[in-house]
Formats: structure tokens, sequence, C-alpha cells
């Protein structure tokens, strides 16, 4: 039955229900991104269950209202793409202006809210098992293993992945009860890492393969290979500073051609890429439960600390104290 994926140990299977609309605001705004929520059907009043875990940087939530609902307006700027499975109830799905798509219990909804309009309605039995994913994750991803990143053929497209039987819901069902039996691992390490990477390639290939984009075949602008050494050497010595010149070193180019390549195929400058690397380093070790924010931010290079929380804050919505915090609560 689909009502078996649930991610939850089994201390916190009779969670205790919320009935506050701003405490749930703060809640999805934190584990999903800020969106507007509006009751739709005969009760205004919310009974809602919460539950998520962190799988790398991909936040699984075990979620619903409690009544019936209407979403809109998720914030583009998180950079997040929100993958929605139906356990229970029905679910009304649209991108864009195509046509809104029903959704019952064992199916999957894929939309990338960075790059498209998306809109949610749910009845008040739904009960949903949610992904967030970054985009730029998926993103990173297909470059490592396709060397390319889609346009926006795929992320502005919406699709209904998966169903019960399906490779993916097989991959939702060991994620969760690996998740029940085992949080801690499944939220950092190898273990963590590795299903993270498991989930974002099946959720490409699938997504793709319903959007039509053959994630093979390598369009005319695709990243050369330069390109993918150059991130792949960042994304491994992050940590040492590395400057311009030596990665361009180590990727075999000029300074000015790895610049150029990167403006072309990743639409974003060498330094950029390494602060962004360096600010999610940070992250996965403050989330992590880190010895302290001071220890970990100087173990990625961070010297001014007013500096490094300033970005940090521009780039998580949050002070870096705050996701020490709530990992270790």
């Amino acid at each position: 039955m689909p009502t078996q994926l649930d991610p939850r140990p089994n201390g916190v299977l009779s969670s205790v229900t919320e009935t506050d609309w701003d405490a749930i605001a703060a809640w999805t705004d934190d584990k999903y991104m800020s969106f507007d929520v509006r009751p739709s059907g005969r009760s205004t009043s919310p009974c809602s269950s919460m539950f998520s875990i962190d799988v790398g940087e991909i936040t699984m939530t075990h979620f619903r209202y409690g009544t019936e609902v209407a979403l809109r307006d998720f914030d583009a700027e998180a950079g997040n793409v929100l993958v929605l499975t139906t356990l229970r109830g029905r679910t009304r799905h649209r991108v864009g202006r195509a046509e809104g798509t029903e959704l019952g219990a064992g199916q999957t909804f894929v939309a990338d809210c960075s790059r498209t309009d998306f809109r949610l309605a749910a009845d008040d039995d739904h009960l949903q098992l949610n992904l967030t994913v970054p985009h730029r994750l998926l993103a990173d991803l297909s470059l490592q293993w396709w060397g390319h990143v889609p346009d926006d053929a795929l992320w502005s497209r919406g699709a209904v992945i998966g169903g019960s039987g399906s490779p993916w819901w097989n991959l939702l069902g060991y994620a969760t009860s690996t998740a029940a039996i085992s949080p801690e691992a499944v939220a950092s390490g190898r273990i963590g890492l590795h299903l993270q990477e498991l989930i974002a390639a099946q959720l490409l290939h699938d997504w793709a393969l319903r959007a039509a984009v053959d994630l093979e075949h390598r369009p005319a602008v695709a990243a050369p290979g330069y390109v993918r050494t150059a991130a792949h050497f960042i994304d491994a010595h992050a940590r040492d500073l590395p400057t311009v010149a030596e990665i361009a070193a180590a990727a075999g180019v000029s300074v000015r051609s790895l610049s150029g390549g990167f403006a072309r195929y990743l639409g974003t400058s060498v330094r950029s890429y390494l602060v962004e690397q360096r600010l999610q380093g940070v992250y996965r070790e403050l989330r992590s439960g880190a010895e302290s924010v001071t220890v970990t931010a100087h173990a990625w290079g961070y010297v001014n600390l007013g500096v490094f929380a300033a970005s940090y804050r521009r780039r998580f919505g949050e002070n870096p104290s705050e996701t020490l915090a709530r990992a270790r609560s």
C-alpha cells in the first residue's frame, strides 16, 4: 500500500498534530521554501502532522495539512525542485499554463519551482512524502554524469513519474525504510551522500524520460572536458582555497579560457562556483552537528567571521548558528 512509505522512526509514529497556521508556515518555509497557502474547503482549521529528515542535501518530509488547501507563489529564489508523492487522498498539480494533473495514491509529481510557476491543491485527506531537492544538485549531477546541464526543456516541464512497482517507488521504499531504521546514517556521511546520488540520478532519468529529453545526447553547448575537470577539481579542493590560476592549471587551460568556459557553459564565474562549494561545505558540516561555527568556518578558509556570516545568511536565509542549533536539537 502507498502509505507504507514512512521515514519516521517508531518513536515518532504517533507524533502530536499541529493546529496553528503560523507554526505550520514556519516549518514549511524551512523544509520547502516560502509560499502562499490557503484553506479551500469547508474547514479552515488545520490538523497537520509534520516530520522531516535530511538525505544529504535533500530534505525528505512526511506531511499533511489535515484540511483541504491550495498552494501557490512558491519562492523561485530558493532554487528548489519539489518532488511530491501522494500517499493518500488526491492532489492536483499545475505548472505554468499547462493543464492541471490530478494524482492519486502512489504517484509522484516533479516541479522545478526555480524555473516555472507551480500550483498545488490537496483534499482534506491528503498525506504526502515529499522531497525538496536543490536545483543546483541536479544540475551538478547531470554535468558529472552526462557532461552537460539540461536546458528549460526539462526544468520548465512538470512531470508525473514513478507509480507503485516502478524503480522510483522501490527507491523511495528503500530510502524511507533506511531513514526509519538509521536516521543518522541517512542524514550525513557516506550513506547519506550515496543515497542522495541514487535519488537524484533516478529522478533525473525518470523526469527526462517523461519530458522527452535525451540526457545521453550532448547539445552543441555541452560543457567541454576542461570545464568538467575544473568543476571536479573545485569540488575536491574547495577547502584548500585554490586560486583561479591553480584551477586553470589543473584543467590544462589558461585562466581566460577557463573563465569564458564557466560563463558560457555553467552560467557563473570560477570564483562564484568556488564560493558556492565552500558555503555548501560549511552548510553540510553544520547540518551534521559540527564542533562549532568558528571551527567549521576556519576549516573552510573563512578568516573574517562577520563577512562569512553575511554571505551565509544571503545564501541560506539563516545564521550559521541557527543551522547548527537545529542539527543539535
